[in-house]
């Protein structure tokens, strides 16, 4: 668990060549924990992932890819998240 709290502490930079991966209960266990973020929405990626992004009240946030044998990959991580959620439901109708 101490490891997954230095890679989520990393900088999500595209700089950064190498993904923490991870069981995926593991890693939510560690960003509910550390950081006090759930899941705020997902999407399926592909046939072999989805992508979810978890946000806290503090505006911190994570990029996860959930892939089909279980397994997460931290895509991204950082702070300042602003929802926009309601502005693309009124403005865009869902097809």
């Amino acid at each position: 668990m101490a490891a997954l709290g230095v890679a989520l502490m990393l900088p999500a930079t595209p700089a950064v060549a190498e993904l923490f991966c991870s069981n995926h209960d593991a890693i939510v266990a560690g960003l509910t924990d550390s950081f006090h973020e759930r899941r705020f929405g997902y999407g399926v990626a592909s046939d072999a992932a989805i992508i979810e992004i978890y946000v806290s009240d503090d505006g911190t946030w994570t990029v996860l890819m959930l892939d089909v044998t279980g397994r997460s990959c931290v895509l991204a991580a950082g702070d300042g998240w602003e929802s926009s959620i309601e502005d693309v439901r009124e403005t865009e109708p869902r097809h």
